[in-house]
């Protein structure tokens, strides 16, 4: 595996008996990347990242996370990556406080590290005045922010980012944005599902997955010129239409 890249998959597949919902995926992304992965619903992307992120077993082929193998070191990849899902993120009945803290026991901090991480993501947050509150009483863009820092409570080489911005407003996915450009810019490799077709102009590169397979995968700059269109959103339906 090169030392610059923190995925490296060669011929990654999922089978689910006959189907193949993942078909021979081969990329890499490497260290401090904004890389986004997209693909319409169906498309194989939730499968091929819980590949990556140790939670489903490949069928064939080959992937390193965080020079981690995604077959033996399953244990090792979870320990060494954030993630964050649209679906799944904080426990709506534990306060801002207490969800901090059980996050960092999971992932292994001190509870002098926990107590340090605390203070400095709330105030980083400028949650202060509801530290306290139970996080389900909190605005879902709030609870999204709250979300990602946690996912980076423990320093992880990459975090992966499922849908972060689903449901909430555009002055919220701005802010959002702006938190995944500082965590990249200080060395955090962000891997981000993405059905926002204007967040893709956002990322490095952009992967773009049809039926199973990475169709495409370059800058937003270079994929438009080679599709000839003026956005990502034409890029996707040249795509998806064949």
């Amino acid at each position: 595996m090169n030392n610059n890249n923190v995925i490296q998959a060669e011929g990654l597949t999922k089978m689910f008996g006959d189907f193949k919902a993942v078909n021979a995926i081969t990329f890499e992304v490497k260290k401090g990347e904004i890389f986004g992965f997209l693909g319409a619903n169906g498309a194989g992307k939730t499968t091929a990242m819980k590949m990556l992120i140790g939670i489903s077993i490949p069928t064939s082929g080959a992937a390193h996370v965080a020079g981690f193998d995604v077959f033996t070191q399953a244990e090792d990849i979870k320990k060494n990556i954030g993630y964050m899902s649209q679906k799944f993120a904080l426990y709506d009945d534990l306060t801002v406080k207490e969800n901090i803290t059980f996050f960092g026991g999971i992932y292994g901090l001190s509870k002098l590290k926990i107590k340090e991480k605390t203070k400095e993501l709330i105030d980083d947050l400028g949650l202060q005045e509801v530290a306290n509150q139970l996080v389900g009483s909190l605005p879902l863009g709030w609870k999204q922010k709250l979300s990602f820092s946690v996912a980076l409570i423990h320093e992880p080489k990459i975090v992966f980012l499922d849908e972060p911005t689903g449901g909430v407003d555009p002055i919220t996915r701005r802010q959002f944005w702006e938190m995944i450009y500082r965590a990249a810019h200080e060395g955090t490799t962000i891997f981000v599902t993405t059905h926002y077709m204007d967040e893709a102009e956002y990322c490095d590169r952009v992967s773009i997955m049809v039926n199973g397979k990475i169709e495409a995968l370059d800058t937003p700059k270079k994929l438009k010129e080679q599709f000839k269109v003026d956005s990502m959103n034409d890029v996707f339906l040249k795509l998806a239409r064949g």
